[in-house]
């Protein structure tokens, strides 16, 4: 999430009561999560595992339970409870915003584009011109639909994250983190019946221009599609997943998270992608093959019994 204008370094550690040491007098562009961090960003950090990743990150300012050092041009905000001042940041830029009605006063509607009855519209939402907005659709705060977007009956748009902070060692073991991020939809995207697009954590969910997307998909928090890509029903894609350009994944396909999938990728139906997959080719099976390779495989197990009655018949 990009703050509304730089913010200096001293009042946020006055609103999370944090020690402030390095380039004290710096200002902060945004809060960020560990996966997306950009320059500028403020990011937090609560376990010794992460410290090095996030210390060495694009983040410019951690907020961090330890005194460490300070790594050259950047600062760090020390308190007890990293988590906890991260989302006081984040409630205190995004606080929560109830809804008064169904389409909402601050939600902007382009030219030429129809809403059926039934549909919310939340808080600073913006659709572009063209769009069909079909019935008992949710597009939640934030979030930015382009120009000639169609999204079909039930679809949820900036749903929250499935992202917790986990600590075993409390009564609560699994800590909402409040997602400040959006959902946004580019141009000429066309979205099924029944989908669910989570928001980003603290960054963007994008599905690129001219992707199409079948019934019952859901897409994770901070994934990004790339252009015409093309998504058959009953996917599953969890947080922060690129697929590049032109990537076709077949029905009831799942993806795991924090991965890439080259452009022109094509995944077959039923298959699990657990890894970076290179681009231009076809996968199959669950972890995903060369599709090719999958099926000759598949071929001689079907022919393991007559193999075994041969073997064992000697």
């Amino acid at each position: 999430m990009q703050f509304p204008s730089p913010v200096s370094l001293p009042w946020i550690a006055e609103l999370i009561q944090a020690k402030l040491v390095g380039n004290v007098n710096a200002q902060a562009t945004g809060i960020n999560e560990i996966h997306k961090v950009e320059k500028g960003d403020l990011v937090f950090v609560d376990h010794p595992k992460y410290y090095t990743k996030c210390l060495n990150s694009a983040a410019s300012f951690i907020i961090i339970n330890k005194e460490t050092e300070v790594p050259e041009g950047k600062a760090l905000l020390v308190v007890d409870n990293p988590f906890e001042a991260y989302c006081k940041i984040v409630n205190h830029f995004r606080p929560f915003e109830p809804a008064a009605k169904m389409i909402s006063d601050s939600a902007v509607i382009g030219e030429g584009s129809f809403v059926y009855p039934g549909v919310f519209i939340g808080n600073h939402v913006r659709i572009g011109s063209n769009c069909i907005i079909h019935p008992n659709v949710s597009i939640l705060d934030h979030c930015i639909i382009g120009n000639n977007v169609i999204i079909q009956a039930g679809t949820v748009i900036g749903s929250d994250a499935f992202y917790y902070n986990t600590k075993k060692d409390r009564e609560v073991w699994y800590k909402k983190m409040p997602s400040c991020g959006r959902v946004i939809i580019e141009d000429d995207v066309e979205i099924g019946a029944g989908c669910t697009i989570d928001r980003g954590v603290s960054h963007d969910s994008i599905i690129g221009k001219g992707t199409k997307m079948d019934n019952m998909i859901h897409i994770g928090h901070d994934t990004v599609t790339g252009k015409n890509c093309l998504i058959a029903a009953q996917v599953g894609i969890a947080g922060v997943v690129t697929l590049e350009d032109g990537v076709t994944l077949w029905g009831q396909v799942g993806v795991s998270k924090t991965l890439t999938i080259g452009a022109n990728a094509t995944i077959y139906a039923q298959s699990g992608v657990g890894k970076d997959t290179e681009g231009g080719k076809v996968y199959f099976g669950s972890p995903i093959e060369d599709a090719k390779e999958k099926m000759k495989e598949l071929v001689w197990v079907k022919r393991i019994p007559e193999l075994w009655e041969k073997v064992m018949g000697k």
